[in-house]
């Protein structure tokens, strides 16, 4: 049976139909999957940069935050650090007005009691001057009399004058007694004077009283008290001004001074026995961490040669050749350094290895991109829709069985497909290799 081409239809030429290619089909359908995956590569790449985006200026937001957060905290700190330092000023600039206050009223209560107790001792010396020199009169007055009637003689009337020698001698004996002192010079031959003076009188009273019945002993024995009395009063009182004049100390400064004094020798020897005490204790303190000190290094030398052996030969030749005490941590650095080849105490090849290997492992792991070269295939991959308990199998002719597959049965890939998966697979290696 012959069949033949219809060339023309109602007298007009039939159009040649195109024909079926596939190879330019399949370059079809890879230019376009290519389009789709690239299409959908750059929408992933797309939202990723703006969820980055959005992550970025969500952070800097927060960063900015906390940064505004800080700076508001640390101006309230400042803020308060600079009132806590006001009224620390405050306090400090009070309590120094207090104390110069007080301290004035200290000075002025110490001023007062100097100047009352100045008052009181002009008072006292003017008394005493006063008693004195009253004493001194009174006793002139008693004598005096009592050396008349032993001295009046009406064929010797010239031995009137006797008393007042005897009486006068003293008293200008005194007067040159406060010249010395007033003068800063020798008072001793003027008191020396005054006693002779003073006894002579008294003897001379006593004697008369007791051969004159005239006189009388009463008489004479209160003469002789006065002659002794008003001198030796009057020179009492020289003496003490003569005292103050020369700044030696009464017995009372005396007794104050050696009671001062015998509690700065207590004073002194507290503080040399809590030295002393301080100086054991921190000797015994410095011996206990010695001796702590070399049982470390025992146990840490035990250690290192059991557990290092051949570091610790090593060890202890360096120690031996720089004449140390005992292997210090820097020897033993060096020897470690020298056997093990590492500068870090206790890393070994080994350890430094295995290390690495773990280092590059973690590494590829958080490395891996997810998208990258599997995004074609993911892009070919669709969600399997589940199918309801009721709903039919939907294979046919077979039972509900699939087929066996056998070798073969797949139609191979065309040649175009082929060279767009080379163009793909040289794209992505370069791209790698950019990167």
């Amino acid at each position: 049976m012959s069949t033949s081409a219809i060339e023309k239809v109602n007298g007009h030429a039939l159009a040649a139909e195109p024909r079926f290619d596939p190879v330019a089909l399949a370059e079809a359908d890879a230019i376009r999957t290519k389009a789709d995956a690239d299409a959908k590569a750059a929408r992933i790449k797309a939202e990723a940069a703006a969820d980055a985006a959005r992550t970025l200026a969500t952070e800097e937001a927060e960063k900015q935050r906390i940064a505004n957060e800080r700076a508001a905290m640390r101006l309230e700190k400042e803020k308060a650090d600079h009132a806590a330092h006001l009224a620390e000023k405050a306090a400090k600039t009070a309590k120094a007005n207090a104390e110069r206050e007080k301290a004035e009223e200290a000075a002025a209560e110490q001023e007062k009691g100097a100047a009352q107790l100045a008052a009181e001792q002009e008072r006292t010396e003017r008394m005493w001057k006063l008693g004195a020199r009253a004493i001194y009169g009174v006793g002139l007055i008693i004598a005096a009399p009592v050396q008349f009637l032993a001295f009046w003689d009406p064929k010797r009337p010239f031995l009137v004058a006797a008393p007042a020698l005897l009486e006068g001698l003293a008293l200008v004996l005194a007067f040159g007694a406060a010249w010395a002192v007033a003068h800063r010079r020798d008072v001793m031959p003027y008191r020396i004077g005054i006693m002779m003076g003073a006894l002579i009188a008294a003897g001379i009273n006593l004697w008369h009283g007791a051969t004159d019945e005239a006189i009388g002993l009463n008489a004479g024995l209160i003469g002789a008290i006065a002659s002794l009395g008003g001198p030796v009063v009057l020179m009492a009182y020289e003496h003490g001004i003569a005292q103050k004049a020369d700044g030696i100390p009464s017995w009372r400064e005396k007794r104050a001074t050696a009671r001062a004094e015998a509690e700065e020798r207590a004073a002194r020897k507290r503080v040399a026995s809590d030295k002393r005490d301080a100086e054991h204790a921190a000797a015994q303190a410095k011996a206990l961490a010695e001796s702590r000190a070399v049982e470390e290094q025992k146990r840490r030398d035990t250690d290192r040669q059991q557990g290092h052996p051949e570091v610790w030969a090593v060890a202890e030749a360096m120690r031996s050749a720089r004449g140390a005490q005992h292997v210090t941590e820097q020897i033993w650095a060096d020897a470690w350094q020298r056997v093990t080849g590492s500068k870090t105490v206790g890393i070994t090849a080994e350890i430094e290895a295995r290390s690495r290997a773990a280092e590059a492992r973690m590494t590829t792991v958080t490395k891996t991109p997810v998208l990258g070269e599997f995004s074609l295939v993911g892009s070919q991959i669709k969600p399997r829709q589940k199918k309801g308990p009721e709903a039919p199998d939907g294979r046919r002719k077979n039972g509900g069985t699939p087929p066996v597959r056998r070798p073969g049965d797949t139609q191979p890939y065309s040649e175009g497909a082929r060279r767009q998966i080379g163009r793909e697979t040289a794209s992505r290696k370069v791209e790698e290799a950019g990167e």
